[in-house]
């Protein structure tokens, strides 16, 4: 495995993170046993940054981790995330539940203590708000999230899906160690700011969602999914939408053999590809996919080779929205 600097702080994260919320949430039936066996065999791929959220199985996510996190303490760097609330405590942003974002102080300073008490640690390697809260100025917020770091609750601080203007402000209060939104070869909007800013600001870049949630490996079957699996209400997995992805898809394998790799690996390494402060977390919850994910760090592109993967996209434009109108609401434009 290769490794990056996280900003400006000295620590050393593998150029591919694993994203766990999978493990628990969103994506169809948890299965313990294989998400522990994939988190301890991260360890042995040298995979050592690891992305979840107090949200992801309403915390269950989080106590999931802690039965590897806990003995390896010293091998892992562990974010999560605030933000996100469930009204009457049941369900989620992804599979029913009705959500609400509440970043303010008075609930950070609970939502911390919940997270600690789940994952067994005394410390949080990297604190984000997980969405802004749209009723509460991002210096506030921020300003409450360093105070966790005066106190040794919290290492590093980040912010997930934010805009160009409320990360200049945040940083202006404290520095802003990452960045997390959506980035793939299909989802593309950071690239205008975000992507730009961060640079400028020396803030790592952390995309979610690198394979496009799946859909450009070439190996999702969109009728086996779960009814517990957001996806299977995802604008691009149906109508229109879907017929351009498949035909996508498969002309991107096409190209990923050529080089030989696979589709998840190109998708992955054009991710990493596209900046030098970019480190993608791609979610799986099995050891073949992590693996194979893995293999994207010694993935080397051309330029020639980036061309050719434009010209597939933009073969095959109408990719659709990466939510439906429920999901998108909770992401500032």
């Amino acid at each position: 495995m290769k490794y990056k600097e996280l900003a400006k702080t000295g620590e050393e994260l593998s150029v591919v993170g694993l994203g766990c919320m999978g493990m628990s949430h969103a994506y169809g039936q948890p299965n313990d046993t294989e998400s522990i066996a994939t988190l301890e065999y991260a360890l042995d791929l040298g995979i050592n940054f690891w992305d979840t959220a107090d949200v992801y199985g309403s915390g269950a996510n989080e106590e999931l981790i802690s039965k590897v996190l806990v003995p390896n303490r010293d091998r892992i760097f562990l974010a999560t995330k605030f933000g996100f609330r469930v009204k009457g405590g049941t369900g989620g942003a992804f599979t029913g539940g009705e959500m609400y974002v509440d970043a303010s102080p008075k609930w950070m300073k609970e939502a911390v203590e919940n997270s600690l008490r789940r994952l067994k640690i005394e410390t949080i390697d990297l604190y984000y708000a997980h969405r802004v809260d749209p009723n509460i100025p991002i210096e506030e917020t921020v300003g409450a999230m360093a105070e966790l770091v005066k106190q040794g609750k919290v290492r590093y601080l980040g912010l997930s899906e934010c805009g160009a203007e409320d990360l200049k402000k945040a940083h202006a209060v404290h520095p802003i160690s990452a960045l997390q939104s959506e980035y793939s070869l299909l989802t593309r909007d950071v690239e205008k700011e975000i992507l730009p800013l961060t640079k400028e600001l020396g803030v790592t870049f952390v995309p979610f969602a690198p394979l496009s949630r799946g859909l450009i490996t070439n190996k999702l079957d969109v009728t086996s999914l779960a009814s517990t699996d957001f996806r299977a209400n995802s604008p691009r997995y149906s109508g229109e939408y879907l017929d351009n992805n498949q035909k996508l898809a498969v002309a991107f394998a096409e190209f990923a053999e050529s080089k030989y790799c696979s589709p998840a690996q190109l998708a992955i390494a054009w991710v990493i590809a596209q900046s030098d402060n970019i480190i993608p977390i791609p979610g799986t919850k099995r050891r073949k996919y992590l693996e194979e994910n893995a293999g994207a760090a010694d993935v080397e592109l051309t330029a020639k080779d980036m061309e050719a993967i434009e010209t597939i996209v933009k073969k095959y434009p109408n990719v659709g929205p990466r939510y439906s109108a429920r999901e998108n609401k909770y992401v500032k434009k």
